[in-house]
């Protein structure tokens, strides 16, 4: 009888904890890094339009920078709904109530419904005034509104992949998701050139053409994601016939994914208000904190494939009352994420010229860019812990302690010391915000930490 149990019940809760991270992140760590080369692919390919050396390229891929704040907001909408629905679907699997894992899926595909059809407005009506709230530009605003409101009138395609990702994380079919994923990034890379540069007889497109590439390849990934869930999720009921949104479901996603949006919605803000202190002094210091952004996913995209895995194991173990299979998650957790953030550490330290001649770096990026990178990665030396305890505070169901660190790190912080130190010191100074607020975080993450044990682990 306990050998018929044991087999019915779910990995999650049975396989060793080594083997049973590697195995839910190890998927989702190679299709981010598959995702953070065809977001650096994407600006590459913008910033040759026109040429070598061309300004016209420096302003094309100065525009998709300035769209990342909002393209980051809607992620953070689609991403932060996801680990509402993650934690969720996973707890009520931990607690055999497969009533409620199956109410999680279908109510969280309609808040993705929902969630599109807001971004897709703000698309149409506002791309525009978006570009030259930041800029007067006209080059860079024309570019920007381009790119900006195709990404987010056809974001359907992204709002469902995520979500479909998020309900195959939850039962523990990460594999699936490392198809879709890399499936969609592919598609991205092999349209990118053809569609900016006009090859094989296709239009002449430029920053257009990044765009069409881009929700492209999402669409193609959340038909795939529809696919494996329908067709290998046979833990949860999906199915919107006759669907009636729950309130109490509802409410119970958002209570960990509104605190996850705003989390990461914050870096919107943050991002705006950091290009703006940077328009204070050139536009290419705008361009050289987009690339470090492009570059930084190789290095935070794996961590966030990480913590994608952790998050359900921990949350399945919590419902399950299994406090040390949860412990073991985090520490391991911590120390892969440690050793990740430690070689992206030495890339920008030892080759930033070279990272940055990829982008079509003039000698003016340069001169800003490679001290910039240099000074920014030292903040690697503590964001992997900080970002693992994070997702921690989240899989446990109080995502206000990760929106906590997330406010006081980038708009308590970062942005005040950004603007002391750009009108104090100038613009070779601002980079070291980055460092100030990380060491910050590592402090107050290190503390909450201390807290959510004693409050739900230790007496478990």
């Amino acid at each position: 009888m306990k050998q018929t149990t044991q087999r019915q019940e779910n990995k999650m809760g049975i396989m060793p904890v080594p083997k049973l991270l590697i195995t839910m992140s190890l998927p989702m760590m190679l299709s981010m890094l598959v995702q953070a080369c065809y977001n650096i692919v994407d600006s590459i390919f913008v910033s040759h339009i026109g040429g070598s050396g061309s300004i016209m390229g420096e302003h094309a891929l100065t525009a998709v920078s300035l769209a990342f704040p909002m393209q980051n907001l809607m992620m953070a909408v689609a991403t932060g709904t996801g680990v509402g629905i993650n934690a969720l679907l996973s707890r009520s699997l931990g607690e055999k109530n497969e009533k409620d894992a199956s109410l999680a899926a279908n109510n969280g595909i309609f808040l993705a419904l929902i969630s599109y059809l807001v971004f897709a407005v703000i698309g149409i009506f506002f791309s525009h005034m978006f570009f030259a709230v930041q800029t007067d530009n006209s080059e860079i605003i024309d570019f920007g509104t381009q790119y900006m409101s195709i990404v987010l009138i056809f974001s359907f395609g992204v709002f469902m992949q995520v979500t479909c990702e998020r309900l195959l994380q939850s039962t523990g079919k990460t594999i699936y998701n490392m198809i879709t994923q890399g499936v969609g990034a592919i598609t991205n890379i092999i349209l990118d050139p053809i569609l900016i540069f006009g090859l094989f007889g296709v239009p002449k497109m430029g920053v257009a053409g990044a765009a069409i590439a881009t929700v492209a390849g999402q669409i193609l990934a959340m038909f795939l994601g529809i696919f494996f869930n329908i067709k290998v999720n046979t833990e949860i009921h999906i199915s919107m016939k006759g669907f009636r949104p729950c309130k109490r479901i509802i409410r119970q996603i958002y209570a960990v994914g509104i605190p996850s949006i705003i989390m990461v919605a914050i870096g919107s803000v943050m991002t705006f208000g950091f290009n703006k202190i940077l328009l204070m002094f050139t536009s290419t210091a705008t361009a050289v904190f987009g690339v470090y952004f492009k570059l930084n996913s190789f290095v935070f995209m794996p961590v966030f494939g990480l913590n994608n895995g952790m998050i359900p194991i921990i949350a399945y173990n919590y419902g399950a009352r299994n406090k040390e299979r949860i412990t073991q998650t985090i520490r391991l957790s911590i120390m892969i994420a440690i050793g990740l953030m430690m070689i992206g550490l030495l890339a920008f330290e030892l080759i930033p010229d070279k990272l940055l001649l990829l982008f079509n770096a003039s000698e003016n990026m340069l001169e800003i860019g490679v001290p910039a990178l240099r000074i920014i990665a030292l903040s690697f030396l503590f964001a992997g812990f900080c970002i693992v305890v994070g997702s921690v505070f989240q899989a446990l169901g109080n995502g206000v302690y990760s929106l906590i660190i997330s406010v006081a790190r980038q708009l308590i912080v970062l942005l005040p010391v950004a603007f002391i130190l750009a009108h104090t010191l100038g613009l070779s100074y601002v980079w070291w915000s980055y460092d100030i607020a990380e060491i910050m975080s590592l402090t107050l993450s290190a503390l909450l930490l201390k807290r959510i044990y004693r409050e739900k682990l230790q007496d478990m």
